[in-house]
Formats: C-alpha cells, sequence, structure tokens
C-alpha cells in the first residue's frame, strides 16, 4: 500500500495558517512491537522471532543509556535519538531553578532528510496516494475460523488449522485465542487539558502506559478516565484469559498557538 496523504484545511483563525490547505500522512496502523520484530524474522532473515525480539530489547536499553550519558545516538539512515526538556521561562539568569523551572525530558527524534529521500528512491519507488480523510475507513481487527483438512488420506485423520497438512475429512481445526485492542478517545488537539477514556472487550482488563513504553500486565491498570495536561502518548493493550490483544497507540497534542500548531486541523 502506497503512503496515504490528506488534504486537510486549517480552522484555527489565531494562526498565520489559517484557511490553507495542508498535506498529512495517514497511518493506517501502528505497528505493535512484537508485530515489528516477528516482520523481522520473516523478512528474508536466518533469525528466529525471539533472536529478533531479544537485539531489538537490548537496542533500546543501550540507546536509552547512552542518551542518559549525554550523547545523541545515530540511527542508521533514519536519523538520530537525542533528549530535550520542556522549561518555564525565566526573566534572570538566576532565578532559574533546574527542580522548579525544567518541566520534563523527552526523547526525540531528528529524521535525516537527506537519508530519507534516498531510502524513498531506492527502496519505495511509490508515489503517495492523496485521499480525502472522510475516504479513511479505520480498519477493525479480523478474526479467522480454522478449515478442516481436505487432503487424501484416512478418514479418521486430523486437519491443521489451514487444511493443508491434514489428512482424512473429518479434521477438526483449531483457532488461536485473539482479543480485539482497545480504543482511546479524547479530544485531540487540545488546549488546556484533555479527558481520554480507553475501552475495550467485554470481561478483558486494560493496562497502560503514558511514558512510551509498551503496556503489559505490570503496567497501570486502566479504572476511569484519565486527564491529561500536556503533549503525551497513551498505550494500550487488553489482556482476557491470558490473551493480549495488540497495543493501540495514539498521541494526544496540547496546542501551543504556534503557526505549525495542528488544533486548526480537522481531524
Amino acid at each position: 500500500m502506497p503512503v496515504l496523504v490528506k488534504i486537510s484545511q486549517n480552522k484555527n483563525d489565531k494562526t498565520t495558517a489559517y484557511g490553507k490547505w495542508y498535506g498529512r500522512v495517514v497511518a493506517t496502523k501502528t505497528m505493535s512491537y512484537q508485530e515489528l520484530c516477528k516482520h523481522m524474522s520473516e523478512h528474508n532473515s536466518v533469525y528466529g522471532e525471539d533472536v529478533c525480539l531479544g537485539v531489538a530489547n537490548k537496542l533500546q536499553y543501550c540507546i536509552l543509556e547512552q542518551l542518559l550519558e549525554g550523547k545523541k545516538v545515530q540511527f542508521g539512515e533514519l536519523g538520530t535519538f537525542y533528549l530535550s526538556v520542556k522549561s518555564t521561562g525565566t526573566s534572570k539568569e538566576g532565578d532559574f531553578n533546574l527542580g522548579s523551572n525544567i518541566n520534563g525530558l523527552f526523547l526525540c527524534f531528528s529524521p535525516s532528510r537527506t537519508d530519507i529521500n534516498n531510502l524513498s528512491s531506492k527502496m519505495l519507488k511509490k508515489k503517495a496516494t492523496f485521499m480525502n480523510v472522510k475516504d479513511l475507513v479505520e480498519s477493525k481487527p479480523k478474526t479467522t475460523n480454522g478449515t478442516n483438512g481436505t487432503t487424501s488420506g484416512s478418514n479418521s485423520g486430523s486437519g491443521s488449522d489451514n487444511g493443508g497438512s491434514g489428512s482424512g475429512n473429518s479434521g477438526s481445526g483449531s483457532v488461536t485465542p485473539t482479543v480485539a485492542a482497545p480504543t482511546i478517545s479524547g479530544t485531540n488537539p487540545f488546549e488546556e487539558t484533555t479527558s481520554v477514556s480507553i475501552s475495550g472487550p467485554a470481561g478483558a482488563s486494560i493496562y497502560y502506559t503514558l511514558d512510551g513504553s509498551v503496556p503489559s500486565s505490570s503496567s497501570t491498570l486502566y479504572s476511569e478516565p484519565l486527564t491529561l495536561s500536556d503533549t503525551t502518548t497513551v498505550k494500550a493493550i487488553a489482556i482476557k484469559d491470558g490473551v493480549s490483544s495488540t497495543v493501540t497507540t495514539k498521541t494526544f497534542a496540547k496546542s501551543d498557538g504556534g503557526p505549525d500548531d495542528p488544533s486548526g486541523f480537522e481531524e
């Protein structure tokens, strides 16, 4: 599928961008960490999924370790990871206090435009498809049913899930249990605060994180709507009968009123 770009008009009359039309990339899905490692193992690789997962976990740890030691980390041809702080300004240098004026530490990524263009020309070779936001239909998880074995053999043979290796005509299919991913909702972008709700399938427990990490059963259990006052990425997972869903990710952006502020765009 090519890159999807939606065209929307800025509706924020307090910015210089008011009334202008802009193109914005639309993501059709957020790939979970586990899905990415599984894709790596299946993408012309000699390494299994567990090896890819182990290397990726180690890579995460080492990148964070180096960042906290005051370094920037270049990530191949994609760009560079670095840390940034959000702070409240003071009129005098001597009035600045690390404890009261530093409001947060953030992990940032600066893409290399030249390298991205090279990757696009060498690897993608696809033109962006322009679309109207109304044409975008949110994809929903699909469920599959096991099928009976259908290859020749004795009548008492058992079939596999896809029927490819079963024998006989009375084999029974098996299905790996699935749990629907949770839904994250709230006003986005927002000005002062926003209330975020997370819902999931009946009987499932929902766990979430606000620090960018992948949620698990050891993360915070969702029980009531969250109140956000700063730009935050919410990640959530649903767990039912020991089975975990894929991770749902949504970033809520706080409006800063600047010319590039996305709060004037219709979502």
